[in-house]
């Protein structure tokens, strides 16, 4: 069953879109995507709307408003309860009123209910989100937009080409005339790293480089993009396997030493490792995320993703498993040796764990897991099951 999604009606039936501007910065291995959205009641009836947006994984929401002729509102983060009990209140009072919370069925689907559109009316949407690029086997970074903000043509009262074979959706949609909305797609690619490329399956105009040292570049979706493929972006970068770090400055309107108001630095660590190295030798030191954040689906990858590395560690080496959230627990005091007994203790201990450790503390693990002396000839290898090799270390003013 298709998940319906964008600007709905209270039946489940879509407004009508009429175009989505989507612009993309992406700053080494994070993307962030600001995207508009503008519908149009054109029925003789108000109709009561919600917005549904399935939110990519490991993402996160950083912006939502909404403009419905002069009326412009902007959701803020309050508790869920005294959030509905406003909401309410509002709308009895006749007012225009906005709901932006988490989906029952799942944490990954948020829902905005932004009240009455009244006929002729339009409803401009503006999302902002940031989330991980995934790393490919080639050593890209891949990007794809969201259904929501590259919807499937599907002409009223037609088949749905979701139904239709990827091959034979290829050749376009000249036959079923013209697409009713269009799509904007800008790309801004900066890193510490000359960028070499990026590709994608749909048409580009050419790469623009920003400066000499290549380390900053802009990329569109060509005209003529026919709403039949995702969009999705490879970015390669040079010497891909060193180190590096993005320094993000703290919003000047918030209060010092705030969480807004601070510097961030963000350290991208993705290693090459020897094969003949890997195949005899290590101490692999693995990070499970156990914050509330990684419920449900996200908890039950992560632990498939652990299972399958654990069974894929060489005879001989070392291993630990580190888990956290709030705090941070181990299963072994420090790092033992790969044996059937130690792994079949570890792998009870894995399928046990649940997303029951509070919030997402990651520096305090890291700190332990580096002051620990490593053993003699077993290079050491640290592996977050959810973000592998990049974290986000914030850093205080007073730093």
């Amino acid at each position: 069953m298709m998940r319906c999604c964008g600007l709905l009606t209270a039946q489940n039936k879509p407004v009508p879109l009429k175009s989505i501007e989507v612009e993309l910065e992406v700053r080494d291995h994070v993307a962030t995507v600001v995207s508009i959205l503008n519908y149009k009641n054109k029925e003789n009836k108000p109709l009561e709307a919600v917005f549904v947006f399935p939110l990519p994984g490991d993402a996160a929401v950083c912006h939502f408003s909404a403009k419905i002729g002069q009326t412009q509102i902007v959701a803020e983060v309050k508790e869920k309860q005294k959030a509905r009990e406003e909401y309410d209140d509002a709308l009895s009072s006749g007012q225009q009123a906005f709901l932006l919370e988490e989906s029952d069925q799942s944490p990954d689907i948020f829902s905005l209910s932004v009240g009455s559109l009244p006929p002729g009316e339009s409803a401009s949407i503006r999302l902002e989100y940031v989330a991980e690029l995934a790393v490919q086997a080639d050593d890209g970074l891949r990007f794809c937009l969201p259904t929501v903000l590259n919807p499937r043509y599907q002409p009223q009262g037609s088949f749905s080409l979701s139904l239709l074979p990827r091959n034979l959706l290829i050749g376009g949609l000249s036959s079923v005339g013209l697409v009713p909305y269009s799509l904007s797609f800008s790309a801004r690619v900066s890193s510490p790293r000359p960028i070499s490329k990026v590709e994608s399956n749909c048409s580009l105009d050419p790469l623009q480089y920003l400066n000499t040292d290549q380390t900053q570049a802009t990329v569109k979706l060509a005209a003529g993009h026919k709403f039949d493929r995702d969009v999705e972006l490879l970015i390669y970068y040079k010497d891909a396997h060193q180190p590096t770090a993005v320094v993000e400055a703290g919003q000047a309107s918030a209060e010092p030493g705030s969480l807004m108001g601070d510097p961030v630095v963000m350290v991208s660590l993705y290693p090459e490792f020897p094969q003949s190295a890997m195949a005899s030798c290590g101490e692999f030191v693995f990070l499970m995320d156990r914050s509330g954040s990684m419920s449900n689906t996200r908890i039950r990858s992560a632990k498939d993703t652990l299972l399958l590395l654990l069974k894929s560690l060489p005879m001989g080496c070392y291993f630990n498993i580190y888990s956290f959230g709030s705090c941070y627990e181990h299963i072994f005091p420090k790092s033992v040796e790969y044996s059937q007994q130690t792994i079949k203790e570890s792998l009870k201990k894995v399928e046990q764990m649940e997303a029951n450790l509070g919030g997402t503390e990651i520096l305090e693990p890291l700190k332990y897991i580096y002051s620990q002396p490593c053993i003699p000839n077993q290079p050491r290898q640290v592996t977050h099951t959810h973000t592998l090799f990049w974290f986000a270390v914030f850093v205080g003013t007073s730093q």
